[in-house]
C-alpha cells in the first residue's frame, strides 16, 4: 500500500514538475519574472529563495504552479521585480511560447522516458512464427501449420510479425504468395485472404483482410544505440500523440462512449497496478499519462494553456488584447466545462469501482 501511494505521488510529481518547468524555463529565457515556483498546492511545507524566485514544496501533490510577474496589466509587481519583467507587457508570441512550453515539456518527458527504455531494453519485436492456424481459414486450407516461420509475402521479405501483417493488409484481399520455412525447408503457398469485419481500438467496425493465423508470441530484443533509441523514442511518442488526438476527436463525435473517460481515481489505480508489474511498466504508463496531460492542456478551453494560446493568437491577429469582459465570460464557461468534465470523470471512476 505504501509502495503504491509513493509511486502515485512520484508519478504525479514528475508530470507536474516537468509541465511547470517548461513554463518556468521559457519565461526566464525571455527575462520574464517568476515570483513563485510551487510543486503542489495548499500549505507550504518547505521553501527557499534563489535569485528573485521562491521555490516551494506544498502539501497537496495534485498540482503545481508558476507565478509569473505581471500576468495582468493592472497587477501590482512584487518587490525586487521591474516593469520590464512583466508577463503582460511582452509581445503575444512570447506569451504563447511561455504558455505552450508546459504541454511541450510533457511531450519531452514522454520522449525522454521512451528513449531510456529503448536504450536500456532494446526494441521488442514478435518473430514471424505461426503459433495457431484457425480451422477452415485461408491459411488452414492452403496448408500452413503452427511452427512455420514466414519468410516472405508477395516477394517482400518478412523479418518480424508486423511485416507480415502489413503486407497482408496492403493486399486488400488480393491473392497472396507466401513463403514459409518449415524445419529446414522453404515452401511456397498461394492463398486468398478473407475480408472480415472487426473492431479497431476505438470500437469502430472496419473491414480488413485476414488469413487466419496467430503469432507464436515469441519475441526478440533488438539492441539500439543511444541515437537509434532516441529516434525510436520520438517515433513512439509521436504515434501515441496521434492516437490520443484521434481518441479525443472520436470522443467528441460520440464514437467512443463518455463512460470511458477516467479521472484521478483511475489514474491512481493504473499507477498502483503498474507499480506491481515492475519499473518498466510504470515508466511506460508515466510517459502515456504525460502525453495525455500535454494534449488535454492544449485544448482550446479558457483556463487551460490552449485557451490562453487562443487569446494571445487573437491578439496577434487583431493587434489588441481581447475585451476583458469577453475574456471573463469565456473563462467562466471554461471553468464550468472543466468542472463538468471532472465531475463526469470522478463519477465514472466511482461507477467502475462500485458497480
Amino acid at each position: 500500500m505504501f509502495e503504491s501511494a509513493l509511486a502515485i505521488i512520484l508519478v504525479l510529481g514528475a508530470l507536474i514538475f516537468f509541465h511547470e518547468l517548461g513554463h518556468f524555463l521559457v519565461a526566464r529565457l525571455f527575462g520574464i519574472g517568476v515570483s513563485v515556483f510551487s510543486l503542489g498546492f495548499g500549505p507550504k511545507l518547505f521553501s527557499f529563495v534563489f535569485g528573485k524566485t521562491e521555490y516551494r514544496l506544498s502539501a497537496i501533490p495534485l498540482g503545481g504552479y508558476v507565478s509569473l510577474v505581471g500576468e495582468a496589466e493592472d497587477d501590482n509587481l512584487p518587490d525586487k521585480f521591474t516593469p520590464q519583467e512583466s508577463f503582460a507587457k511582452r509581445p503575444p508570441w512570447q506569451r504563447i511560447l511561455v504558455v505552450a512550453a508546459g504541454p511541450v515539456f510533457n511531450f519531452v518527458l514522454a520522449w525522454f522516458i521512451y528513449w531510456g527504455l529503448f536504450w536500456a531494453h532494446g526494441q521488442m519485436e514478435l518473430i514471424a512464427e505461426i503459433g495457431q492456424v484457425a480451422e477452415e481459414s485461408p491459411a488452414y486450407q492452403a496448408g500452413l501449420q503452427p511452427g512455420d516461420k514466414v519468410v516472405s509475402v508477395n516477394g517482400n521479405e518478412v523479418v518480424y510479425w508486423d511485416d507480415m501483417v502489413m503486407y497482408i493488409q496492403e493486399s486488400r484481399g488480393e491473392p497472396l504468395q507466401i513463403e514459409i520455412q518449415r524445419n529446414s525447408t522453404v515452401l511456397a503457398f498461394s492463398l486468398v485472404p478473407e475480408i472480415v469485419t472487426r473492431q479497431n481500438i476505438f470500437g469502430e467496425d472496419i473491414q480488413t483482410p485476414q488469413v487466419g493465423v496467430i503469432a507464436s508470441g515469441e519475441t526478440v530484443s533488438i539492441p539500439l544505440s543511444m541515437f537509434s533509441a532516441a529516434g525510436q523514442g520520438a517515433a513512439q511518442t509521436w504515434m501515441l500523440m496521434k492516437l490520443t488526438v484521434q481518441g479525443i476527436i472520436k470522443l467528441i463525435e460520440r464514437i467512443i462512449p463518455l463512460d470511458t473517460i477516467g479521472g484521478p481515481i483511475m489514474i491512481a489505480q493504473l499507477v498502483s497496478e503498474q507499480t506491481h508489474e515492475g519499473l518498466v511498466n510504470l515508466l511506460a504508463l508515466t510517459a502515456l499519462i504525460s502525453i495525455n496531460l500535454g494534449l488535454i492542456n492544449l485544448l482550446p478551453i479558457p483556463v487551460l494553456d490552449g485557451g490562453h494560446i487562443v487569446f494571445y493568437t487573437a491578439e496577434m491577429i487583431t493587434g489588441k488584447p481581447l475585451n476583458e469582459r469577453m475574456k471573463q465570460m469565456a473563462t467562466r464557461v471554461g471553468i464550468s466545462l472543466l468542472l463538468a468534465l471532472m465531475a463526469l470523470a470522478i463519477f465514472n471512476d466511482l461507477w467502475r469501482i462500485f458497480r
